[in-house]
């Protein structure tokens, strides 16, 4: 039986390894190797250009201005969303109490799970569709026609204002990413026993001493996937913007909302640049595999068990 012990694993893993080698290893084999030719994308023709493609890169405006965004987005948006995601499901699971020594949700607390859940099934972008008539600029959008309502000032071009329209995406992004969240921490929390809650309860704790020296030790692992999960989201939002930033998609006004999916889009489909496209590829996943590296290392403590 021992004897024939590996024979069986190789035959296992065979298959899977070659079709991840095939799906997963080789696109992004092939991606490097365009990002260092001159690759039009509609023709056959391409010729090897070296590394022209990155020393490009480097000087370029435009790319250096869609890093700092995605940077900026892939702080804001996992701090916010976390939060509120932690906020929601300790409300809907620990948030409420019965008797002295018993813990339950909030009343209603099933209700509210479904309605947190719901923007995250939609398409995002029919999210972002969505969210650009509730921007719209006129009296006739969902905001700005609550504002004039109760009487506060004119119209805000919410999309075309350089200096609102990137963090009115990032609004939508927290709103959509937040309900997957808080399902994710439910059911780590529904994990945690009730007997330790109950315990820490008859010691005189109150809920935040609960939930910071109870909860959150106990749901770390969680915590942990959804801030390198919901980082990597961030460092995409190619959807959002290009269905919600000005002038079809541009990454305006003035590239106030460009990030690199975005203008790696409009580089290799808009310009027929592949080539120089690629090389932005190829540094956007250097930067999600940095990223996701320091994350592990920043969020990493010793596991605990019940």
């Amino acid at each position: 039986m021992r004897q024939g012990r590996y024979p069986f694993i190789i035959s296992m893993l065979l298959v899977p390894f070659v079709l991840y080698v095939v799906f997963v290893l080789s696109p992004y084999a092939q991606a490097f190797y365009i990002s260092l030719t001159d690759w039009s994308g509609y023709t056959a023709a391409k010729t090897f250009v070296g590394m022209s493609n990155y020393s490009k890169l480097i000087h370029d405006s435009v790319f250096w201005t869609s890093v700092k965004h995605n940077l900026i987005a892939v702080v804001a948006v996992p701090v916010v969303t976390i939060a509120l995601a932690l906020f929601f499901a300790t409300m809907l699971n620990v948030g409420g109490r019965k008797g002295k020594a018993a813990i339950q949700g909030v009343r209603g607390s099933a209700f509210y799970k479904v309605i947190f859940f719901f923007p995250y099934i939609l398409s995002i972008a029919v999210v972002g569709v969505l969210w650009s008539f509730v921007y719209d600029s006129t009296d006739n959008g969902l905001i700005n026609g609550f504002l004039k309502s109760i009487g506060l000032g004119g119209p805000v071009d919410w999309l075309g204002d350089p200096s609102i329209a990137f963090w009115a995406i990032l609004a939508v992004m927290v709103w959509v990413s937040v309900g997957f969240y808080v399902v994710l921490f439910t059911a780590s929390m529904g994990s945690i026993p009730r007997e330790l809650y109950e315990a820490v309860l008859l010691d005189g704790a109150n809920r935040w001493s609960t939930f910071w020296r109870l909860t959150l030790p106990l749901m770390w692992d969680s915590l942990q996937v959804g801030i390198i999960y919901i980082g990597i989201q961030a460092l995409d939002l190619f959807a959002l913007v290009n269905t919600m930033s000005a002038a079809g998609g541009s990454g305006g006004p003035d590239n106030s909302t460009q990030v690199i999916s975005n203008y790696l889009y409009q580089t290799g489909f808009k310009f027929g640049q592949f080539g120089y496209a690629s090389a932005m590829g190829v540094a956007l996943c250097i930067l999600t595999l940095l990223l996701a590296g320091l994350t592990f290392r920043v969020t990493r403590r010793e596991r605990l068990e019940f």
